[in-house]
């Protein structure tokens, strides 16, 4: 099977920016090149010693996105043309170097083993997120664990907004928490809810394969079918979505998306949550903050705690009673 390849010059700021604006036309699972050096973290899970210093970083990256080569597909010509739409949007709010976008084809990729050179277990505070092909070690056999693998659907827990997510999560649920979780991906941040105890889960979005990824990850973690609702569709939008996630009725709301989704989204998703419910957000590039607690207080909710990590922000807010 063939693939094309789409390339993209930019500059290492710009990378999750990017790699996240593009994930919303079709291209996802991006292959980085920068000389940016390892951090101590990715060193750890690197599982190696010492290791050999690279090049000076130039502070000029690239970014691959791969397209199966099938009938039915869209042209090379209507893809980079997408891509640039994309890209000169961004560039309105931000320096993306070069951006120029280079074509060419590849043969077959084994995606997900390829994925286990550089995935391996970590810690997110006192919860181990663990692959499928490593060993719990003796010493965290007590340990919370989440067992999760990279696959089809955004979220294994690595990026800084879901830890964001996460960390905000902690502070806010209980046993009694029904918590909608919007563009799901992976289910990353409803199964860790309901490995810390809530009571529900609803999730939505609008890839398919979030469907067959989210049943994977419960199985792998032992959640029960019934504690965790999936629907797909697009609830900013479609009204039998809204209708079928249902009114006033949600303790959380956590929606780790981009910045320009959760604009529109807040004034829908303020009608889903209970009176006193907590919305957090995050996928928020440290630049657009302000444009989403504009959006929030808006709404009508109060914004009650803003985090940071890395360039990425998360803002939760709550429903007045």
């Amino acid at each position: 099977m063939k693939w094309k390849k789409f390339t993209i010059k930019t500059i290492t700021d710009a990378e999750d920016i990017i790699i996240s604006t593009l994930y919303d036309i079709g291209l996802e699972g991006a292959q980085i090149e920068d000389k940016v050096p390892l951090t101590p973290l990715e060193k750890e899970q690197m599982f190696v010693d010492i290791l050999p210093e690279g090049p000076e970083d130039d502070g000029i990256a690239y970014l691959s996105f791969f397209v199966e080569d099938t009938a039915g597909s869209l042209s090379v010509d209507e893809m980079v043309a997408g891509i640039n739409r994309e890209l000169d949007d961004l560039r309105n709010f931000m320096d993306i170097g070069e951006g120029a976008v280079m074509v060419s084809e590849t043969e077959d990729i084994d995606w997900i083993n390829n994925w286990k050179q550089f995935f391996h277990q970590f810690y997110i505070d006192d919860l181990l997120v663990i692959p499928s092909w490593e060993e719990v070690r003796p010493e965290d056999r007590d340990k919370k664990i989440l067992h999760i693998d990279p696959g089809t659907a955004f979220g294994t827990g690595m990026h800084e907004t879901t830890q964001l997510c996460i960390r905000q999560l902690k502070k806010h649920i209980t046993s009694d928490t029904e918590l909608l979780d919007v563009g799901t991906g992976s289910g990353i941040l409803s199964i860790i809810s309901l490995m810390y105890g809530i009571r529900h889960a609803v999730g939505t979005d609008l890839d398919p394969c979030a469907v067959e990824a989210v049943r994977e990850n419960m199985e792998a973690n032992h959640i029960a079918p019934e504690r965790f609702e999936m629907m797909i569709g697009n609830i900013i939008t479609d009204k039998a979505v809204q209708d079928r996630v249902g009114y006033a009725k949600y303790d959380i709301v956590v929606a780790n998306i981009l910045a320009d989704v959760l604009v529109p989204l807040t004034p829908v998703i303020v009608d889903q949550l209970r009176p006193g419910g907590v919305y957090i957000t995050s996928g928020i590039i440290d630049n657009k903050e302000q444009t989403v607690r504009d959006a929030v207080e808006a709404a009508g909710l109060e914004v009650i705690e803003v985090t940071y990590q890395g360039e990425w922000v998360s803002v939760t807010a709550r429903r007045k009673c």
